[in-house]
């Protein structure tokens, strides 16, 4: 155990530590319900359709963002949470990089972040499959929203603050059963929802795929 320790906090692995050290420590504040599982989410459009022989290209005449926009989707980070992903991606990146720097018998920093490269590049598809089983999973998700017809004009009470900016979290109550969270924002830019506030559920935004609330 002490020698995985000190494996992990020497210089070639230090970066994938880290990365591993911050994934732990946002779930650990996802349990104690200071964050959400989506406060990282990116705003990724995730239904990006190939245009056979056609480039696009940015106001500056360069390739626009929608290649990336493909990659990221290729890889599973558009359908499913960020942290998620990250979590996926993190620990085959440190064990993979563990592995390696100890067969090569490496002490070096500047070797170990070279070969960071190729190991995340393979981390990165070790992540796709990991991630392939969750897909549908959050996707039904998402679906049991849908257009937030259901929510729309419930009472909701504020988990995690929330603003016309800050993604947060509301609980609402549908049935007899557990409460349903949603992802909230206030519809007005002045608005600021800290935990435990009454709130009214207004619509439901499609496309960055959360609820819009007001005081109630």
């Amino acid at each position: 155990m002490t020698e995985l320790l000190q494996a992990a906090i020497s210089p070639p692995n230090l970066l994938p530590t880290g990365l591993l050290v911050f994934v732990g420590l946002y779930w650990l504040t996802v349990m104690v319900g200071l964050l959400g599982v989506k406060s990282l989410d990116l705003d990724i459009h995730h239904d990006v359709q190939p245009d056979i022989g056609h480039h696009h290209y940015g106001p500056d005449g360069g390739l626009g963002t929608e290649w990336l926009n493909s990659a990221l989707a290729f890889f599973n980070l558009a359908r499913v949470p960020l942290i998620f992903w990250l979590s996926c991606v993190a620990l085959p990146l440190w064990v993979g990089s563990i592995l390696t720097n100890y067969f090569l018998h490496n002490r070096s920093g500047l070797v170990g972040l070279a070969l960071t490269v190729p190991l995340l590049l393979g981390s990165l598809f070790v992540a796709k499959f990991l991630t392939l089983p969750f897909v549908r999973l959050f996707a039904a998700l998402e679906k049991d929203h849908g257009t937030g017809v259901q929510a729309v004009g419930r009472v909701c009470t504020v988990v995690l603050p929330a603003t016309h900016d800050l993604l947060g979290q509301a609980s609402v109550r549908l049935t007899d059963g557990a409460p349903l969270m949603l992802n909230v924002k206030a519809i007005s830019p002045t608005a600021t929802f800290r935990k435990g506030d009454q709130a009214l559920v207004i619509d439901f935004d499609a496309e960055k795929r959360c609820y819009l609330i007001e005081s109630y």
